[in-house]
Formats: structure tokens, sequence, C-alpha cells
């Protein structure tokens, strides 16, 4: 059996089973690098020199986590979360009558906004979440809201968006990386309208999203209201506080956005969470004598996001190193030649299975363009299908991979408190509402495109 699905397949099953994903991810490397014959010191040499490739991430995390505990300290997601409880203890409306009116559709509205601007109109992916999500738990309790349904709605914004908008990350993923890579491939894709490719795909996100919603997620949900939520709350809330928060927030998010738009060679997020951090320190918003112990507390709240994401590169660096990305979509496509229609839920599967494995969407099209795009024009799909194929097989496995950004970012938020399991709560969960209708609805795309 191909190692590369042996050494998933291995990963998934320990993290289901509750070992700790970076144990997961390193036993899962293991047991692929030596199923494929690298031998333990080979396969330790290349999961160690893939770890090198998640430090740079690792550290824009942190950064951007001291970044959001510092706004945290400011009062302003406080003050939100205020305002947010005077509302539900209003008169003149019973609980029932608010959350069916209006309070639990604007907070499912506001994070989906949020979760989607984070890719394109404010670029700093999911470094929102635990600057937002922490301070509204006590909400969402109160509302009995289930918050499987939130964390479908968080990875629907991160993941869909740039699958679809060529904006921000969706230009980094869709241009630079998805089209690139199929022209150097061999395929002219120039002239094929981005958004109609992908739209047929991303439909099938948004029927994933509406069933977890108002479906399968959308009865009450008891939480423990006395959890202590890890997010420190400042007693007093200071309009001069608030203010800088709010000059930090559009300075660091200008300066992300300015970076991605000239294309510059230095990290956005990181150099973004810099400048944020030293407006607060400056302005006196975080005394001086106070900043350690806010920005370590920021950076602990995702030095776990940090440690995966090195650990994935690790395993995604295994999974290179056997040489046996290639024969498993090889030997796949070779079971279903000449029938298109199989031959396309093969693709799609197949992307699938090495998503979920590296975590990335976006190392995952350079692996398997090279050899999908042959396959799409050998078996006569158009330059729109074939678009659809390879990118639908990109994002496939994004949600639902427990190694993923788009997965372990609404993780740090919802389990504030302790209360979100990341594997039953937010993988499971993501995987059966988007990666199975997007696979369908990637399929239709081949099929009609």
């Amino acid at each position: 059996m191909n190692a590369i699905v042996v050494s998933v397949v291995v990963m998934l099953v320990l993290s289901v089973l509750r070992v700790h994903v970076v144990l997961s991810l390193f036993v899962g490397a293991l047991v692929g690098g030596l199923l494929a014959g690298l031998g333990l010191e080979a396969t330790m040499v290349a999961f160690q020199d893939g770890l090198a490739g998640g430090a740079r991430i690792a550290l824009s995390y942190a950064l951007l986590g001291a970044f959001a505990m510092s706004v945290a300290h400011s009062g302003l997601p406080q003050l939100l979360a205020n305002w947010l409880i005077r509302k539900l203890d209003s008169d003149g409306m019973s609980t029932t009558q608010k959350v069916k009116r209006w309070t639990t559709a604007g907070l499912i509205v506001g994070i989906l906004a949020m979760s989607i601007m984070s890719q394109n109109l404010i670029p700093v992916h999911i470094a929102f979440i635990p600057l937002l999500i922490p301070p509204l738990l006590i909400i969402m309790n109160r509302l009995r809201l289930d918050r499987r349904a939130i964390a479908c709605v968080l990875t629907f914004g991160l993941v869909t968006t740039y699958m679809f908008l060529p904006i921000g990350f969706g230009k980094i993923f869709l241009h630079d990386i998805l089209y690139a890579n199929i022209i150097a491939s061999g395929l002219d894709v120039s002239d094929v309208p981005v958004m109609s490719a992908m739209g047929i795909p991303a439909l099938g996100m948004v029927a994933g999203l509406l069933l977890a919603v108002f479906v399968s997620y959308r009865r009450p949900r008891d939480y423990d209201p006395d959890a202590v939520v890890d997010h420190d709350a400042p007693t007093e809330i200071k309009p001069r506080k608030v203010a800088i928060a709010l000059v930090a927030i559009v300075v660091s998010f200008g300066v992300q956005a300015w970076l991605t738009l000239v294309g510059s060679e230095a990290d956005p997020l990181l150099v973004g969470a810099l400048i944020g951090l030293c407006l607060f320190v400056v302005t006196g918003a975080v005394k001086w004598q106070d900043a350690d112990a806010v920005f370590s507390g920021g950076m602990r709240m995702m030095a776990l996001i940090g440690l995966i994401m090195i650990a994935a590169q690790g395993f995604a660096s295994v999974m290179r190193a056997t040489d046996q990305i290639a024969p498993l979509v090889e030997g796949t496509a070779a079971l279903f030649a000449g029938n298109r229609a199989v031959a396309a839920f093969a693709m799609l599967l197949v992307g699938l299975l090495v998503t979920m494995g590296i975590g990335s969407s976006f190392s995952t099209l350079p692996i398997i363009t090279a050899i999908f795009v042959p396959m799409c024009v050998s078996l006569g799909f158009s330059p729109i299908a074939t678009v659809a194929i390879v990118g639908t097989a990109g994002a496939l496995g994004d949600a639902g991979s427990p190694a993923s950004d788009s997965t372990l970012g609404p993780t740090a938020g919802l389990n504030a408190d302790g209360q979100h399991d990341h594997m039953r709560d937010t993988v499971i969960p993501t995987f059966l509402h988007f990666n199975l209708p997007l696979l369908a609805a990637g399929w239709v795309a081949a099929m009609v495109l």
C-alpha cells in the first residue's frame, strides 16, 4: 500500500483517539517514511528539515497572539461583549425572542463577515479569532449556541474566500499558485475566469455552511457558565486605551494590506504585528512593566498553533521525501483511464488525502498540478473544468485537517475556556460539512464546465 495513504490514515486515527496532534503527526511521518524505505535516519532528517519551514509561520502567529492580547488588554473586546450583554438584559424581549430575532443571527453574521474580511480586506488570516471569540463565549453560553456551528462558520470564511475571491490570500492561491502552476504545466488558462471556474465548488461550501448552521447544530447546547476563559480583561475600560487599540488595529491592518498589495518579500503578518505591538508600548496603552506579561500571555495563546504548524511542515517534508505522491496520483488515474467521471472523482479524492496530511492547500497545489493537468488534457476536460478540478483538489482537506490553520484557528478561540475539543468539535464537523459537499460540487463542476 502507498506509504502516503498509510501515514495520513495513521495520523488521522491517532488524532481521533485523542493522541496529541503533534505526536500524531510525528508518528504518522515515521510510519510513512519507514514504509517507503527511507529508514529511520533519513526519515528523521527529512522531518527535521521540514521543521525549519514552519518556524517563520509559528513566529508570525506568536506575535499576532501578543498583538491580540494587547488589544484585549485595552478593553476593546470586553467593551463589545458588555454591549451585547446589556442588549441581552434589556427589557421587553424574552430570551427566546432575542435569539430568534437578532442576537444569534447577529453573532453568526458578524463572525462570518470578520472571517471573510480576514482573507482580503483586512488580510490577517486567523489572528482575529483569539482576539474576537473568547470575550464572546459568555454570550454564546447564555444563548446556548452550539460552538460547532461557529467553528463551521469560521472555517467557511477562511477557506471559501481564498478559493473563490481573487483578492488578498485568494490572489495568492488562485493566480500566483493555481494558475501559475497550470500554465507552467503546459495548459494556457489565462483567459479562464477564475470565479466562473470555482463558482460551483464554492456553492458546495455554502451548502455545507447552511447545513451546519440550520440543521446539524441548530439545537441548543449547554456549556459550563462558570468555566474560566483564559483571556485577561481589564476591570476598568479607559476610552484612551480603546482609541489607541483602534488606531493600532487600523495601522497594523494597513501595513499588512500594503505589503500584500506591493508583493513585498517581508512577511505581512510579522511586520504588521510588530508595528502594532510597538504602538501599544510607545503610547503607553501597555505599560513597560506590564508588557512582558501581556505579550507572553498572547504568545502562549497561539503557541500550540505554531507548534502544530511546525510539526505539520515536518510531516509534509517526509511525505515529499518518500517520492510516493506522484505514484499515488498516477496509480489512481490508471485505474480509471478513459472514464472521465470516475477519473475526476479519483483526482479530487487524492487531493483531499494529500491536503489532509500536509494541512495546507497552498502547499498541495504545486504537488498535484504537474500530474493532474496532463491527465485532464488527455481525458478531454476543458480548460475551465481543469481549473475547477485542480483548484478543488487543492482546497479539499483544508477544512477538516487536524494540522490546518483553518481548524486550529477556530479551536484557539472557541476552546479558551477548555470546553471545545479540537478533533470532535472542530475537525470532524468541518470535515463532514465542507469536504463532502466540496467533493460533490467539484465533481459536478468537472462534468458540466
